[in-house]
């Protein structure tokens, strides 16, 4: 009996799996609509930002910004349905995109902490605005009532300020030195995943493995269940399984699918062709869309 017997019927839909892991290639809202309400421990979800990304399916377009929101606002409230009581949602989008949700999981849902990722500059910034060099993270659960893991001793952080400075705090009685490791706030600085780095995969929009670490430790405990329903490169999914987590990721997109297929240790060969992994670089990938839609209107993003 595999792991998710009880919370998902796979038997209609294009699937891998093993003891610790189901890859899924299918259309996410379609499958997280066949999956049993209360049943998943973590969520992280990296979905296609309406800014032109090439995923080779024509993924990330729509013709209107109150469209994509509207969709949107599908998938989070069939997250949030399948999420347990006591579970942990994170979801990231673009910074332009996610006002709009943020209000909508506000009124309806519970805000735990409004995270940024902050990344180093490629290089190459606009000459007529600021650049952006973040990306906003949500970290939400389903009531401010109700209980959530947050295993703060397992994701520290060296305490750069009065530790370092072997400074004694003399609020304590007796005074002691800071303290050497503290729990990170809600600024997070780690590098964009580039080409020719060991974890590559090719993919526009891959988040780093250690992005998502700091996630699966923090709101999951060894056993538990996580899911990613635009997996990708399936990060989420090979992070979770290296710290014993269970692993669901979805994929629309055959390639990346069998990229978890790989990574998550489920099989190194599919349909008779060795799994291995693509070191070619995306070259057609568009960073953003001239110009979006708000019911009927053209607005610039430039």
């Amino acid at each position: 009996m595999t792991f998710f017997n009880d919370i998902l019927d796979i038997s209609e839909l294009k699937g891998e799996y093993n003891e610790n892991s189901l890859a899924i290639c299918h259309d996410s809202l379609e499958v997280l609509r066949k999956i049993k309400d209360n049943s998943i421990d973590l969520i992280f979800a990296d979905p296609p930002y309406n800014l032109g990304k090439d995923f080779g399916n024509n993924s990330d377009k729509w013709n209107y910004l109150d469209e994509y929101i509207s969709w949107c606002k599908e998938w989070i409230d069939e997250c949030f349905r399948v999420l347990k009581d006591d579970g942990t949602f994170y979801f990231m989008n673009a910074t332009q995109n996610m006002p709009y949700l943020d209000v909508y999981v506000s009124q309806k849902y519970n805000v735990l902490s409004r995270i940024i990722w902050h990344y180093d500059s490629s290089g190459v910034q606009s000459k007529k605005i600021f650049g952006s060099l973040y990306e906003p993270i949500l970290m939400c659960n389903k009531d401010k009532k109700n209980k959530y893991t947050f295993n703060a001793d397992d994701i520290l952080v060296e305490a750069k300020t009065g530790a370092k400075r072997k400074l004694i705090d003399y609020r304590k009685n007796p005074p002691q030195p800071y303290n050497t490791k503290k729990v990170p706030g809600n600024v997070w600085e780690f590098p964009r995943v580039r080409y020719r780095m060991a974890e590559y995969e090719n993919h526009p929009t891959q988040k780093p493995e250690a992005l998502l670490e700091r996630i699966v430790l923090a709101s999951s405990n060894p056993g538990d269940i996580v899911l990613d329903p635009f997996a990708g490169t399936f990060t989420t999914c090979a992070v979770a399984v290296k710290n014993d987590r269970k692993a669901i990721g979805i994929d629309i997109n055959e390639e990346y699918f069998k990229i978890g297929l790989r990574r998550t240790g489920i099989m190194d060969f599919y349909e008779g062709k060795k799994l291995e992994r693509d070191l070619s670089r995306k070259t057609k990938n568009k960073s953003k869309q001239d110009h979006i839609k708000i019911k009927g209107e053209q607005i610039s993003l430039l």
